[in-house]
C-alpha cells in the first residue's frame, strides 16, 4: 500500500490552498486547457468562465464572467473567453466550468489560470 501525501493546506496560507482536482496537478499548458474545453464541447455542457479573488477562493461565490455560453462548440471562442478574463482580471483565479443540463448540475469545473497569492 503506498503512503498518503498531505497536502499543506491551510486557510492562514492563500498560497497554499487547494481547489478542484487539478490544482494539486501543475498549471495546465495551454494544449492540455484545450483538451479539457473539447472534453466539454463532446459531453455537451455548456461552458461558462468564472473568476475571483485568491483570498475569497473558499467561498461559494465566484464572478461569472458574462454569461454561460450556451450552445457553444467552438473550442477556441471557449478559451478565448477565459483568456479575456484572466486579462481583466489578472490578479484573480480563472475557473471553467462545464454545466450539464441533464443532471442539472456541473459537470466539471476546473481552475484554468490562477492569481497571484500574496
Amino acid at each position: 500500500m503506498s503512503i498518503m501525501q498531505d497536502y499543506k493546506s491551510r486557510l492562514s496560507d492563500p498560497a497554499s490552498r487547494k481547489f478542484e482536482t487539478f490544482s494539486y496537478l501543475p498549471a495546465m499548458t495551454k494544449e492540455q486547457m484545450k483538451k479539457q474545453v473539447e472534453y466539454i464541447v463532446k459531453k455537451g455542457w455548456n461552458p461558462a468562465v468564472e473568476h475571483t479573488e485568491p483570498e475569497n477562493l473558499m467561498d461559494n461565490y465566484w464572478y461569472m464572467w458574462k454569461l454561460p455560453m450556451f450552445g457553444e462548440t467552438n473550442v477556441d471562442a471557449i478559451l478565448a473567453e477565459a483568456e479575456a478574463c484572466h486579462k481583466a482580471n489578472p490578479n484573480n483565479h480563472v475557473r471553467l466550468v462545464g454545466y450539464d443540463n441533464f443532471a442539472q448540475s456541473q459537470g466539471t469545473a476546473m481552475v484554468v489560470y490562477r492569481g497571484k497569492t500574496v
